[in-house]
């Protein structure tokens, strides 16, 4: 399976996944609880990686699996960061606004660039790093709107704290993305036995979170275990099963590929989500979407073009034959 096919099927489940949810809501709201449904779809990622590393184990030659504790205890910490990282995102978005929040998480295109050379040693050449600052501006200005309103008005009016904790969220959020690629090429075992441990740690940190949710609501509601389906629908399983399938395809480019296409895919996933919503949900796009895309689209082609088809270098003529000057050299002989 080609990566490039891989990105692009990620990039076409990441843009429904926000379609989806929109459409599970109802009344301008959910009727299920949302904290629910990353526990499900980590128990489906885990689910799918154990029914296939199990049909692995049946082959003929049994896939490589380590066992030892000291790599064992690694795969927790991708969840932690993420853990860490959505406390952030609450903490950032009481000091600025959605817009705002949304613009600033673009930054993580270009922390994902600098910690993926820092920490894994992967050397970018100066057209690349280019187009990664390209794209980081591309999704920018697509979510820019007019400066006639408010939302402008209010980008550069919030606290520091809020502009600080953007920041931190998205290091945070790039540190996650590397770290699980520096788990996944490691060693050489097998994708699925890596998944089954990412997603069963993955799994009880999403259930701890349902377990302080009770605590935190009285058990008013009841465990969190008897509402699990509360509310659901089919949207609401299409909800789940489509953030499982873009798990497992984030996890494949992570071992056969790398986090600038994971990048690229989200990136151009929102766009691609940008522009549905304008047939779906009456969205009315903007000369800066227009823009956003245009520049995305050169940021694409900067990045994974073969660099000689970037720039045109100047042939160099041939002399002909009747140019060429014939040098005699006499050699001296002395009496």
């Amino acid at each position: 399976m080609k990566w490039y096919f891989v990105a692009a099927l990620l990039t076409v489940l990441t843009s429904s996944q926000g379609i989806l949810t929109t459409l599970s809501q109802s009344d301008g709201g959910y009727k299920y609880d949302y904290a629910t449904v990353p526990f499900l779809a980590e128990v489906f990622k885990l689910l799918v990686s154990s029914v296939l590393l199990w049909r692995e184990c049946k082959g003929v030659s049994p896939p490589k699996m380590t066992t030892e504790w000291k790599t064992i205890r690694l795969y927790p910490i991708p969840s932690v960061i993420y853990l860490i990282h959505n406390n952030v995102q609450f903490a950032t978005l009481t000091y600025v606004d959605t817009s705002t929040y949304q613009i600033m998480g673009n930054l993580k295109i270009v922390t994902t660039g600098i910690l993926f050379r820092l920490f894994l040693k992967k050397k970018l050449s100066t057209l690349q790093w280019m187009a990664i600052v390209l794209l980081a501006v591309g999704t920018t200005t697509s979510q820019v709107k007019g400066c006639g309103q408010s939302s402008c008005e209010s980008l550069f009016s919030s606290p520091i704290y809020g502009y600080v904790l953007g920041i931190v969220s998205a290091c945070l959020s790039a540190l996650a993305g590397v770290y699980t690629e520096f788990l996944m090429k490691k060693n050489n075992d097998s994708l699925y036995w890596q998944n089954v441990q990412l997603y069963t740690f993955g799994a009880i940190f999403n259930m701890a979170r349902l377990v302080l949710d009770d605590f935190r609501g009285g058990f008013e509601q009841g465990p969190w275990w008897q509402r699990l389906f509360n509310g659901y629908s089919i949207t609401t399983w299409l909800v789940v099963l489509n953030l499982g399938s873009t798990g497992l395809l984030v996890s494949w480019l992570m071992k056969y590929a790398d986090n600038i296409v994971k990048v690229y895919s989200t990136s151009m996933a929102m766009l691609l989500t940008m522009v549905l919503s304008v047939f779906l949900f009456n969205f009315k796009p903007t000369l800066q979407l227009f823009l956003g895309i245009i520049i995305c689209m050169m940021s694409l082609h900067m990045y994974f073009a073969p660099p000689t088809s970037l720039v045109d270098f100047p042939l160099t003529a041939k002399p002909a034959p009747e140019d060429r000057i014939e040098v005699s050299v006499e050699r001296r002989t002395d009496s």
